[in-house]
């Protein structure tokens, strides 16, 4: 995926966004479309949706992340079912990180398969059916909010409270998949994730009063590393890179050059030479996300530092509530 374009984040439409305009009422147009002709199928067992309106990362894997646990908690045996961007296999097919790569299943779902059973399909609801045949007591949808082929029980919309909805127009005028206000008419919950100051600013007058609001944020898993002496040459493919450059920096390391990759960019023994080599120049460490890290060459495995982030949520939320109104498992 390719980096959005700086005018999709302006607070209104710039001459841009308007002449593409026309273009996201056909876009906006065709996700209705496509969610009022669907027929969902639906299993004998809860399904949770962890989506999002806006294209690009909102902070949906890790949000994923922390559902998975919080059920495990709640003495359920959840299974994620995505669609594995980025992945050439069809499915439905078991992620087996001894024996998938990323350029099988996408690089979210290896990640993910360190923390729950990860079922890859392009058709998600014979993902869906083939987890539950598996023992899933519980079904979470990584991505999906606008595909209708699965009956929802609980909808999560994930958002980046910095960025929030954008413009406010569909693609490929503006970041949306559908207008914000039919989507969250649609959710059971909405979830910010950013720092204090970018959840004071972000109110967004689409959502609906009735619709739960959770408020949280990504923090940097304590590995007890000390960053102060590091001196960073980091790299990242994701969504919004900055905000990994940014928790670096935040962190102590000394950030000698970010480079940042395409989302999802392949990373090549090419692309990776290339790195390592510059990096060696400035006497600098190799530091990536988690996500980035599914991607590398098992050459480099060793040779590049992770930097993993968590959900920090508060211990009484909305999003935990629903999660324990959900079917007990038998």
């Amino acid at each position: 995926m390719s980096r959005a374009p700086k005018f999709w984040h302006k607070p209104k439409p710039d001459w841009r966004a308007q002449m593409l305009r026309p273009l996201g009422s056909v876009y906006a147009a065709a996700t209705a479309r496509r969610l009022a002709r669907g027929h969902p199928v639906k299993l004998d067992i809860p399904v949770v949706c962890v989506g999002n309106i806006n294209a690009g990362g909102t902070g949906k894997t890790p949000t994923v992340i922390a559902v998975v646990e919080h059920l495990r908690g709640l003495f359920h045996e959840p299974h994620v079912v995505t669609r594995g961007y980025g992945g050439s296999l069809q499915g439905p097919v078991q992620v087996d990180p001894a024996r998938h790569k990323a350029r099988h299943v996408g690089d979210e779902p290896l990640l993910l398969a360190n923390f729950a059973e990860v079922w890859v399909a392009k058709d998600r609801a014979a993902g869906a059916r083939a987890a539950q045949k598996a023992g899933a007591t519980v079904i979470v949808l990584d991505d999906g909010f606008q595909n209708p082929a699965i009956a929802q029980d609980l909808s999560i919309v994930v958002v980046d409270a910095e960025k929030g909805f954008g413009n406010g127009l569909c693609l490929p005028a503006g970041p949306l998949r559908e207008p914000a206000h039919v989507g969250l008419a649609r959710a059971d919950l909405l979830l910010s994730i950013g720092d204090d100051a970018a959840q004071q600013g972000f109110e967004p007058a689409e959502k609906p009063a009735n619709l739960p609001h959770v408020r949280a944020a990504l923090k940097p898993l304590q590995t007890g590393m000390d960053w102060s002496d590091t001196r960073a040459f980091a790299f990242a493919g994701i969504g919004h890179p900055e905000k990994f450059f940014a928790t670096l920096k935040g962190l102590g390391a000394t950030l000698v050059h970010t480079e940042a990759l395409e989302d999802h960019q392949p990373l090549t023994g090419t692309l990776m030479a290339r790195l390592e080599t510059d990096a060696k120049a400035k006497n600098a460490q190799l530091i990536t996300t988690e996500k980035d890290a599914a991607r590398l060459p098992a050459a480099y495995l060793g040779k590049v530092i992770t930097l993993p982030v968590r959900l920090d949520l508060p211990p009484q939320n909305a999003l935990f509530d629903a999660l324990g109104q959900l079917k007990k498992p038998r």
